[in-house]
């Protein structure tokens, strides 16, 4: 994933037996730019690398989008390449900056929009991913130049509240602080939406991946989220204004008011320098502080005109001059990955022995960004979901190079996803094959009930694994799709439960093999009718194994509003599930926007 490096956690003295992570300076290397721009004699000869005094009469016009934090350094740069008479190919650059919020950006991008914007620079690569990976092939294209600078993410807080936790000598992991936040009513902690702001999702993803190392950590991690959930604001800017307005005995004890931020080193300098006279400690964990990169973009390059293409790279070699790196350290921002500014630190709240000079180690991956997203829309946000689960008997061929059946490895990724699930979820389960009960091709095995439910003796949780666990292949069973999908698809759309996330998942490894039932063409009209808008039920259908029809899966799940997907290995089904659920939940707020 990206260039949004995580440190090594700080080592005392002796040589580190890992590989460091490769150093790398933010800005485009100049071979890069020379590359790009079409070589070395073109560039020279073009004047792309020459400090023109003057320039030709018309100049290279540009739009560059960034992040809200970015923008102003952006702009003063963009200022002094004009009052510097900055030129490519003789012609001077007039660059106008606008800031505009990483997620709205990507989600224009990703909807295959093309905007009037030229250069591209979130906060970080997270974003860009999203658009490349965007299921959507007609989505805009975002080429990748390099990165303007950094900052790490860690955990602000206002002086009385870190000397309590014994700031800045103490330190913490994130499981640690968020502990220490979360259990302390009087040391409430507020974060911006992991949905809409990379600095909260990096942060979120640094704790469950540290949730997961430790014994019942998937259960306290649902349990931070949860309480986390209560105090998110929308974006990265309006959290800082939850802090409390003054010292005041009054403002300190508001309930509305956070003590502890989830916050970047930058947001920490540009709020403990505001002309309100902000003051806050800065907490660098010491598991890592993931940081913000600042990807530079040429915006659907192929659109271009050759002097725009130009320009944006000749901008990009003005950023990486000393001059302008120092600019960007008096924003707020660094430029090094090797050299953490004192004075950046210094300003933002941070001081020794606090880990703020830790060098980045390996960024997170995807799959752990997508699963943390996944976990956090699930569990802030309580879901309906009904599982049915292909019982035929060709689910009982070996998965290769596991020694388990393609049945076995399903349910044991099946528990892994129910247990990412609050007691406030509902969650039922389906079996289907051919003729399972009587004339029918599914069965009920447990209804869709909440998780923390009394059942018996137990749960409703303890009474889905124990299904989950009994799962078995049907001997000699066909696939019995179409009946099946559209039975489940009626009993969740009659069942639609309002302010909750509603969705049916359905895995097959195979077609459907019931000469009885209903055709494709049926299948796909009845769904459409029953489909709502007003009330979604999207249908998450997941196609396993070689012999599955991926694109069917995609025909049927798309009449639904749903998404179809192929995994080659049922391992794969918790990170599809959550995958799905995260690219459903998003196209729901963005109707909900429209």
């Amino acid at each position: 994933m990206g260039r949004h490096s995580l440190p090594d956690p700080q080592r005392e003295g002796g040589s580190d037996p890992r590989p460091r992570a490769r150093r790398r300076k933010v800005a485009l290397a100049t071979v890069l730019v020379l590359t790009v721009a079409g070589g070395t004699a073109v560039a020279v000869q073009s004047g792309l690398l020459s400090f023109g005094s003057s320039c030709r009469k018309d100049a290279v016009r540009l739009k560059l989008a960034a992040s809200p934090d970015m923008a102003p350094a952006l702009r003063a740069a963009a200022g002094k390449a004009r009052d510097e008479n900055i030129t490519s190919d003789g012609q001077c650059l007039n660059i106008s900056v606008t800031a505009q919020e990483s997620y709205k950006f990507a989600d224009t991008l990703k909807s295959g929009k093309h905007p009037d914007v030229q250069v591209w620079v979130p906060d970080s690569e997270l974003w860009v991913n999203q658009v490349t990976s965007a299921a959507d092939s007609d989505a805009t294209e975002a080429t990748s130049a390099g990165n303007v600078a950094s900052t790490p993410v860690g955990v602000a807080m206002v002086p009385a509240a870190a000397k309590s936790l014994g700031w800045p000598k103490k330190t913490y992991t994130w499981l640690d602080l968020a502990g220490a936040t979360l259990q302390d009513d009087s040391l409430r902690l507020g974060a911006a939406d992991p949905a809409r702001s990379a600095t909260g999702l990096l942060a979120l993803t640094q704790l469950s991946t540290a949730a997961a190392k430790v014994k019942g950590g998937d259960t306290q991690a649902a349990a931070m989220m949860k309480t986390l959930s209560q105090r998110i604001s929308d974006t990265d800017s309006q959290v800082l204004d939850t802090l409390p307005r003054d010292s005041s005995g009054t403002e300190q004890g508001n309930p509305k008011r956070n003590q502890a931020l989830v916050l970047s080193e930058q947001s920490a300098f540009a709020y403990n320098g505001s002309d309100g006279g902000g003051s806050l400690d800065l907490f660098y964990p010491k598991d890592g502080s993931p940081r913000l990169d600042y990807p530079y973009n040429l915006v659907d390059r192929e659109r271009l005109t050759t002097d725009e293409s130009r320009a944006a790279i000749r901008f990009m070699t003005f950023l990486s001059q000393p001059a302008q790196q120092r600019l960007m350290e008096k924003y707020g921002f660094r430029t090094d990955d090797e050299d953490a500014p004192k004075a950046v630190v210094a300003k933002a709240g941070g001081s020794s022995p606090q880990p703020y000079a830790v060098a980045p180690a390996e960024p997170a991956s995807d799959a752990a960004l997508q699963e943390a997203l996944g976990t956090w829309t699930i569990t802030v946000q309580s879901a309906r979901i009904t599982t049915v689960v292909d019982a035929s008997s060709s689910m009982s061929e070996p998965v290769p190079g596991t020694g388990q059946s393609r049945m076995d490895v399903t349910k044991a990724s099946l528990l892994q996803a129910l247990a990412t699930f609050t007691p406030e979820d509902e969650i039922g389960l389906w079996e289907f094959s051919t003729k399972l009960d009587g004339d029918k091709d599914y069965r009920v095995l447990v209804p869709t009930e909440r998780l923390g439910d009394r059942v018996g003796s137990g749960t409703q949780r303890d009474r889905l694994s124990a299904a989950f666990g009994s799962l078995k292949p049907v001997p000699n069973g066909a696939t019995g799709l179409y009946d099946t999908t559209l039975a489940a698809y009626k009993a969740a759309t009659s069942s639609y439960t309002d302010g909750k996330f509603n969705a049916l998942v359905i895995l097959t490894d195979g077609v459907n093999q019931d000469p009885g039932s209903i055709s494709r063409t049926t299948l796909l009209k009845e769904l459409r009718q029953l489909a709502s808008p007003e009330r979604p039920v999207p249908l998450i259908m997941i196609a396993v194994g070689p012999e599955a029809d991926k694109e069917e899966a995609r025909q049927i799940a798309e009449a639904t509003g749903g998404s179809g997907h192929e995994v080659s290995n049922p391992a794969q089904i918790q990170s599809v599930i959550l995958q799905a659920i995260v690219a459903a939940g998003a196209a729901g707020a963005s109707a909900d926007s429209g």
